[in-house]
């Protein structure tokens, strides 16, 4: 009788990791389509679909940080409208100073990551944090595709592919080969293997967006996998600690078997400022 209950036990345990895959896998699958449709389709069904993930995802972050305020919507919703129309007219006067105050809360986040325990969130920092690290980051991430004036949507789905291949061999690689720990009190499943596996599949992947597309060169694109595979990284594990810290094991809810749309997009959200920038010199220099 024992034997029959473990059995039974045993069968029950499989179907339900089979059933939570086939979940993980139609929810991802859903994600990606509806991504890569809005991206191709054209410049203003992408901006759509990032005006509601960005909607989203400034929800699930209050959540995670305690915060309840109607005007940081106002303010996400102005700033893609107004940046994303007037991107060559308010270069200087407004896009390089919001630019310049992302990346210092960016660099204060990655300082505070690897200097204390609890990234202080007081009531002011809460509106700046909110504002310069996720709501700027999502428009310059929405800027990236723009960033010579006309709309090149296989840039942005390439800034996706490699992201996608660093989490995803960052993962399979650190599960099956890890061994030493990236950073275990903020996220104890990253190991420095996995690490070093999905930056060399990030140069991997854009080795091959180079071959099979006709944008930027090998060596933009192999930077473009640098940027996104190192700020990505940090940009995960700095949600990771905010995570830890509200107690939570996935902003949200909205896609079943991975989280909310937050979780999705933490790499490729904190990467884009850095990613823009380097964009940007590489515009004026050549």
């Amino acid at each position: 009788m024992e034997v029959v209950q473990k059995i039974y036990i045993c069968c029950c345990w499989k179907i339900y990791n089979m059933k939570e895959l086939l979940t993980r896998s139609l929810s991802g699958l859903l994600y990606v389509s509806i991504l890569l449709l809005s991206i191709f389709i054209s410049k203003y069904t992408f901006l759509g679909i990032f005006l509601i993930f960005g909607i989203i995802t400034i929800y699930e972050f209050q959540k995670l940080i305690y915060l309840k305020n109607k005007r940081l919507y106002v303010i996400f919703i102005t700033l893609i409208i107004v940046l994303n129309l007037f991107q060559e007219k308010l270069y200087f006067y407004l896009i390089l100073p919001v630019l310049a105050l992302t990346i210092i809360t960016e660099l204060f986040l990655v300082k505070d990551l690897v200097t204390i325990r609890i990234i202080p969130m007081f009531e002011k920092r809460k509106y700046g944090t909110s504002i310069f690290y996720l709501i700027t980051s999502i428009v310059f991430l929405t800027l990236v595709p723009n960033y010579t004036g006309k709309y090149e949507p296989i840039i942005i789905a390439g800034v996706f592919f490699i992201t996608w291949c660093n989490d995803t061999f960052a993962y399979l690689i650190g599960k099956n080969f890890g061994k030493h720990k990236l950073l275990e009190r903020i996220s104890p499943k990253k190991t420095i293997e996995g690490f070093i596996g999905g930056f060399i599949f990030s140069l991997l992947a854009g080795y091959l967006i180079f071959i099979f597309s006709d944008t930027l060169s090998i060596e933009i694109w192999l930077i473009t996998s640098i940027i996104m595979s190192i700020f990505g990284t940090l940009g995960d594990l700095i949600q990771s600690k905010f995570k830890r810290q509200a107690g939570a094991k996935d902003s949200g809810t909205i896609m079943p078997g991975h989280g909310g749309i937050y979780d999705r997009l933490d790499s490729v959200i904190f990467a884009s400022p850095f990613l823009y920038i380097f964009l940007q010199i590489l515009k004026y220099v050549s």
